[in-house]
C-alpha cells in the first residue's frame, strides 16, 4: 500500500469460511475504531478449503495459510487474518506478524449428544475430531471411546452430533464463541484434560515486511498474548514438530512471569505433561527450555515416532470433507 495515502482502503484477506470471516471482521472492526482507516474484506480460497483430505495428509493446517500469504505478497491483499494456530512455526520470506490482539478462551470444548459430559459418554462413543493433539488427550482421559478422524467447519461438525451420526465432537471454544453458538458446546474442558493447540484462541494478523502498515497494524498488538504464543510456538519448533503433532501448550502470563504447560502424546496411548517458567520477556527461551527436557525425556523416542505419523497411525477416517 506504501504510496496511496492515508485514505486508502485497507484490503483484509480471509479464507471464506464463517468463522474465518467472523475473525476477519472483529480485526477489520478493530483496525478501523484504532486508526480511522476503512477496511474491506476480501476472501480467498484455501487448499485446505477444497480438499477432503486429512490435514496430515495436506501437510498439516499450514495449508490454510499458503494461499493467503500468497495473496499479500502479490499485493493482491495488504493484510491478512488468520488462527494463530494454523500458522507455520518457520519464517515467511517478506511476511512480517504485525499484531497478535488480545486472545480469546483458548479451551476446547465438547459438544454432545443430551448435553453429556465427557465422564458421561458410555463407552463406546464416537467422538469426532481431525486433531492428533486432541486425539492423544482424549483417548488418555477416555480410552474406551472410538475417537474418529472428521473434516469441514463448525457447521458441518456440529451436524454429526445434531443428526446423530457422531455421539460427540471438540471443537474450539474461541471459534464457537465467535460465531455466537458456545451455548450448544456440552463442556468447557479443563486443562487438565485437554491442554490447547498452541496458539489456540489467538489471532495472527500479517503484513508484508517493511510496508507502512507494520507500524499501523501494530497498535492492535497485545504484549501478553504475543509473549504467550511466542512461548507456546517455540516449543513447537525445537520439537520440529509442525501444527499437526499431538502437542498441547499454553503459556499464561501474570505480571513479568510466564509460566507454560505443555501435554505430548507418547504414542502408546499416554499423554507426558511438563513445566516450566521464566521471564515474560523472553518467551521463546521459555518454550526451548521446556521442549529440550521433552526431548531428553525417557518418550522421546516415542513422541519423534507420534509426530511423525500425527493424524494417521490408528485413526479410522469419517466424514465428508469440508463443506
Amino acid at each position: 500500500m506504501t504510496g496511496r495515502g492515508d485514505a486508502a482502503v485497507v484490503r483484509l484477506g480471509t479464507r471464506r469460511s464463517a468463522l474465518a470471516l467472523a475473525q476477519a471482521r472483529l480485526v477489520a472492526s478493530a483496525l478501523t475504531s484504532a486508526t480511522g482507516r476503512d477496511v474491506e474484506l476480501v476472501e480467498v480460497t484455501t487448499a485446505g478449503d477444497t480438499s477432503s483430505a486429512s490435514l496430515a495428509q495436506l501437510g498439516g493446517t499450514g495449508v490454510f495459510v499458503s494461499a493467503l500469504r500468497e495473496a499479500l505478497l502479490s499485493g493482491t491483499v495488504d493484510v491478512a487474518v488468520h488462527s494463530l494456530k494454523d500458522l507455520p512455526v518457520g519464517d515467511a520470506a517478506g511476511i512480517a506478524l504485525a499484531a497478535v490482539p488480545g486472545r480469546a478462551d483458548p479451551r476446547d470444548v465438547l459438544v454432545a449428544r443430551d448435553g453429556q459430559t465427557l465422564a458421561a459418554l458410555p463407552a463406546g462413543s464416537t467422538v469426532g475430531t481431525g486433531s492428533p493433539r486432541r486425539r492423544a488427550q482424549l483417548l488418555a482421559a477416555r480410552p474406551d471411546l472410538d475417537v474418529v478422524d472428521v473434516r469441514g467447519n463448525v457447521d458441518t461438525r456440529l451436524s454429526y452430533v445434531a443428526g446423530g451420526r457422531l455421539d460427540a465432537v471438540v471443537l474450539a471454544a474461541a471459534g464457537l464463541s465467535r460465531l455466537g453458538r458456545l451455548d450448544e458446546a456440552s463442556e468447557v474442558l479443563s486443562y487438565d484434560v485437554m491442554l490447547p493447540a498452541p496458539g489456540q484462541g489467538a489471532l495472527a494478523v500479517e503484513t508484508r515486511a517493511g510496508d507502512e502498515l507494520v507500524g499501523l497494524v501494530s497498535v492492535l498488538d497485545e504484549v501478553a498474548t504475543r509473549s504467550a504464543v511466542l512461548a507456546e510456538r517455540a516449543v513447537l519448533a525445537t520439537l520440529e514438530a509442525g501444527c499437526s503433532a499431538p502437542v498441547g501448550a499454553l503459556a499464561q502470563v501474570s505480571g513479568d512471569e510466564l509460566r507454560l504447560r505443555v501435554a505430548v502424546g507418547d504414542g502408546s496411548g499416554g499423554v507426558q505433561r511438563y513445566g516450566e517458567s521464566g521471564s515474560a520477556s523472553e518467551p521463546e527461551s521459555v518454550g526451548r527450555r521446556l521442549a529440550e527436557h521433552v526431548l531428553a525425556s525417557p518418550g522421546r523416542a516415542l513422541f519423534v515416532s507420534s509426530a511423525a505419523g500425527a493424524g494417521t497411525s490408528g485413526q479410522r477416517p469419517w466424514g465428508e470433507g469440508v463443506q
